[in-house]
């Protein structure tokens, strides 16, 4: 089953192409007074303090900061930023757009728990210049003193840039065909994979996705703390404030992390407001909250909140809105959200301005590749929610191996054809054309190709999209599937000492047979002192035995912090596997033995 279709200005020859850089410009002609970017400091006062760019002084800096660029690397060069999420941050994305360097979106090297990662994605960019603030410079010298990476041609500090600069800029045709940035994703085990952005691509998924949020209402202001070195964090702050010269109002991550409640008391500011999270970011918040917090926010003016960047849980959403209520948040404001960087990183939401969609399916049937609706309670049911429907380009239901695609109602990997699909991934030829070079067995009225498989499965359900897992996550035991959400939320709700969305589900090998095993950080509510771990593996064992009829191969409990997961924030299976593998988990029966 496949849905969707173009919009209009993304037909060919159709005004989408357009690179975003240049409306930059545009804006700061046509209102050079209004805010774009404010950033909000809450490391110089807890309260936060704004800093405010209107559209005149964000091109100015821009094109001050393509020029300092300029002056270290060519058109076509990488530029790694390995500074702080800032002004200098967003000034250096949209002066590389500008001058045509390639850029890296990544982060300070002072970031914890990321060393790893940015070893693997620097080495595979290849950058020629740095980006960096004189703040993080002693990160930086540390960074490339202590680990295998070339070091750059040139150091360039974005604070040192001077906006006078800007005067010797002068505009030069952009292809809309040309890399605007490399999108690293989510961190795994594999080699990193830089994802291509072009300019065509970037302004496709921006047009897509304020088509999807269908901003009707004036003066529409973007309230976000994601990281802008991940797809969703700089489509949110960066691409969509371009389209239509809005305002974005953004914080570092650790603000957020630190007092979640910051979040909401931004959006609280706005009188019509859109934002954008992951999954864990709303479960969080609502389990931060107290009746206090809740009755000084205002969240009348949330016009939508996309859930999107990881598995959308029903439970999520419903403990969001019975928190958030009284403060005015209403029922069709939540938005689940499907997309990946291969697509830019939209794809399909549900925001039409009613309560999100949840379907009972039986799990049996959802096994075997169907879905069958049922009644709650059965003991055998899973919950979908809905992602919606896609804005400006075709998904597509289809069996991975024949190509054929599927009815209404079947599972299969889900497949995107449109103009934000990326053309490839950097300097990975045989990896792009298994990933983008799929073509349909039987395309029909479809386009024969090509897709872009995006390695999820799906079900599209009276016609809107479901997901249903990662492929290289499912769990084959007996021959029957099993979804690692649903195992994972199972061991979650059987006991209180397992802390919750910080479960790994995944299988390992043993006989000549899968087997499954589940790892789960303890919850730091159930003091040490008073943990039973018997008692805890038990009740795991037990309950994935009567829901999923299937037997745990080894539950592992363990510290706080050791479950692995994406620059994203989602729990990363593979390579929590192979620490379990290597025996690297930070188990809480060694930390029992070592306080006896």
């Amino acid at each position: 089953m496949a849905l969707g279709s173009l919009l209009p200005e993304l037909q060919p020859g159709g005004s989408g192409r357009t690179p975003l850089i240049e409306r930059v410009g545009r804006w700061a002609r046509e209102k050079p007074d209004a805010p774009a970017f404010t950033f909000v400091d809450y490391s110089l006062d807890p309260s936060g303090v704004k800093f405010t760019l209107s559209w005149a002084e964000t091109d100015r800096r821009a094109r001050a900061t393509a020029a300092g660029l300029r002056r270290a690397a060519g058109p076509g060069e990488r530029a790694a930023l390995l500074l702080p999420q800032n002004h200098e941050y967003m000034m250096t994305m949209l002066g590389a757009m500008y001058a045509r360097v390639v850029a890296v979106p990544l982060f300070s090297p002072d970031q914890p728990g990321h060393g790893e990662r940015l070893v693997g994605v620097y080495n595979d960019a290849d950058p020629t210049v740095i980006v960096t603030t004189r703040s993080a410079e002693p990160h930086v010298e540390k960074f490339l003193a202590d680990n295998d990476v070339p070091r750059p041609r040139e150091v360039v500090f974005a604070d040192d840039i001077d906006p006078a600069l800007a005067a010797e800029w002068r505009d030069e045709p952009i292809d809309p065909d040309d890399l605007a940035y490399l999108q690293y994703t989510s961190g795994s085990t594999r080699r990193p994979a830089g994802v291509e952005i072009t300019h065509a691509s970037l302004a496709a998924n921006a047009l897509q996705l304020w088509a999807g949020w269908a901003p009707d209402t004036p003066n529409p202001e973007l309230v976000t703390w994601l990281p802008l070195f991940h797809d969703m964090g700089l489509m949110s702050a960066m691409g969509l404030p371009l389209v239509y010269g809005d305002h974005v109002i953004y914080t570092a991550p650790l603000s957020f992390l630190m007092r979640p409640m910051r979040w909401l008391q931004l959006i609280s500011e706005c009188e019509n407001v859109y934002t954008a999270a992951p999954n864990f970011a709303y479960e969080y918040v609502a389990s931060q909250a107290t009746p206090e917090k809740v009755a000084e926010l205002d969240l009348s003016g949330l016009i939508t909140c996309l859930n999107g960047a990881e598995p959308v849980r029903a439970s999520t959403m419903a403990a969001f809105a019975e928190t958030f209520a009284p403060a005015g948040l209403r029922a069709g404001a939540q938005a689940p959200a499907f997309g990946l960087a291969e697509a830019t990183v939209f794809v399909t939401a549900a925001a039409e301005d009613v309560p999100p969609k949840v379907i009972t399916v039986d799990r049996d049937a959802l096994a075997l590749g169907g879905l069958e609706q049922c009644e709650a309670g059965t003991g055998r049911e899973s919950l979908l929610v809905s992602c919606g429907r896609p804005v400006g380009q075709f998904v597509a239901i289809v069996d991975p191996e024949t190509r054929v695609e599927q009815p209404d109602g079947r599972v299969g990997e889900i497949w995107v054809h449109g103009p934000n699909n990326s053309p490839g991934y950097w300097r990975n030829p045989e990896r792009t054309r298994a990933t983008f070079g799929a073509e349909l067995a039987a395309a029909g009225a479809l386009p024969e190709g090509p897709w872009m498989r995006t390695g999820d499965y799906g079900v599209v359900h009276e016609g809107e999209l479901y997901v249903t897992g990662r492929i290289k996550d499912l769990i084959i035991v007996d021959g029957r599937n099993h979804y690692p959400q649903d195992l994972e939320v199972t061991t979650q709700e059987s006991h209180a000492a397992v802390r919750p969305e910080f479960v790994a589900a995944f299988a390992v090998e043993d006989g000549g047979a899968e087997r499954l095993v589940v790892v789960a950080e303890r919850n730091r509510r159930v003091p040490l002192a008073r943990l039973d771990l018997d008692e805890v593996h038990g009740a795991v064992r037990a309950a994935v035995s009567v829901e999923h009829e299937m037997s745990v191969h080894d539950f592992v409990l363990i510290e706080p912090g050791g479950v692995s997961r994406t620059s994203s924030g989602k729990v990363a299976r593979a390579a929590t596997r192979q620490r379990y593998l290597d025996g690297g988990l930070p188990t809480t029966r060694a930390r029992l033995a070592a306080r006896k």
